[in-house]
Parts: C-alpha cells; structure tokens; sequence
C-alpha cells in the first residue's frame, strides 16, 4: 500500500488542481452572465425611452403645426440611437462610447423639442402628451438605475478576471469598459412645463 502512496497523492493533487480550476473557469462565467443580463437591462430601459419618443413625436405632430427642424432633428438623433448595437461579451470602450453619445444626442434633441412645446400651449391639455410626460421623467430615473447596476456588475466582473492566479487562466476573458456618462448625462432630462406662468404672461 505504501508504494502506491505517492501515486495517490499526486492523483489526489491532480483532483484537487483540477477542481480549483474549474471553479475558476464557473466564476469567470458566473460575473460574465451577470454582464450580459445587466446590459440587456440597460438595453430594455433604452429601448422603453425611444418608444416613449416616438409616441411623443406623433402626439406633437398630431397637435399643432410643430416646427419641422425640431421634429426631425429628434426623429434623426432617435434613429441614430437606436442603431448602435453592443455585444456585451465583446464589448470595448469605443463602442460603449459611441453608444453613450448617441444616447446623450437623442437627450440632447428631445430637451430642445420640450423647450419648444411650450409654445404651443394646447398641449398641456392633451392627456396623451401629460402621461407620456410623467413616462418619459420616469423612464430616465430606470436608465440611471440600469447603467449603475451594469456599472457595478462590470466591477465584479473585472475585479475577478483581472486578479492574479485568476487571469493567468483566464485569457479569453477580456477587461470590460464601464458606461461613463456624457457631460451633460448625469441628469435626467427635464420634462416639466410651466404653461401656467407662460400664460399669465399673455
């Protein structure tokens, strides 16, 4: 018995490696689904936004003679967004960039469309437009939710791939950007209208 002892234990070492091994490749693959769920969540919230939008462009258009520029700089900045596609498990920071800027042109066109509407105060009596107003501010405070959580999952993701012994096994595993905001991003967009002190100043 004591001849096959060396040979069970390096059996047993073999065993042991092999075990801590795989429990490394099951976490790396543990905090990439948590990723990839978080992005898709990011993605839904977006998603939810740009048909608000959308909804929110017809309203306008079907009650007053809007400004045309307007319309269409918001119907161009929405189309423009929503085609920037990501693939979080291959995702780099150029991407995630250009993703966050078209986002923040869309922000950018919609706060300009909003500014404009309260020229035409007919609209504070279309319920359409007030719900989707309420939807829109509500929407906003999701997406802020999502990009943190997905913040806080690219953390854990990067902490575990990236430290020693786990990144020596773990090449395939690339770092992942964090989704920083554009300037202007860290607030949501103001969606709140004073039709009654516009028309206390006719």
């Amino acid at each position: 018995m004591r001849k096959f002892l060396p040979v069970i234990v390096i059996v047993g070492l073999l065993v042991i490696g092999f075990m801590w091994y795989m429990g490394i490749k099951n976490g790396a693959l543990g905090v990439n689904q948590e990723v990839n769920k978080e992005w898709g969540n990011v993605e839904t919230s977006y998603q939810r936004r740009n048909d608000l939008i959308g909804n929110l462009v017809k309203t306008v258009q079907g009650s007053a003679d809007f400004e045309k520029s307007t319309l269409e700089a918001v119907i161009k900045a929405r189309s423009e967004a929503t085609s920037v596609k990501i693939d979080p498990t291959n995702m780099t920071p150029e991407q995630l960039t250009q993703f966050n800027q078209a986002q923040g042109n869309l922000n950018s066109s919609l706060s300009r469309l909003l500014v404009t509407v309260e020229q035409y105060p007919d609209l504070k009596a279309n319920q359409n437009f007030l719900k989707l107003q309420d939807e829109l501010a509500s929407t906003e405070n999701q997406i802020l939710t999502a990009r943190t959580r997905f913040n806080e999952s690219v953390k854990s993701y990067n902490n575990y791939v990236l430290r020693m012994p786990n990144s020596w096994f773990l090449g395939e595993y690339k770092e992942k950007p964090y989704f920083d905001a554009v300037a202007g991003a860290e607030k949501p967009v103001d969606v709140e209208f004073n039709f009654d002190k516009k028309a206390e100043t006719k």
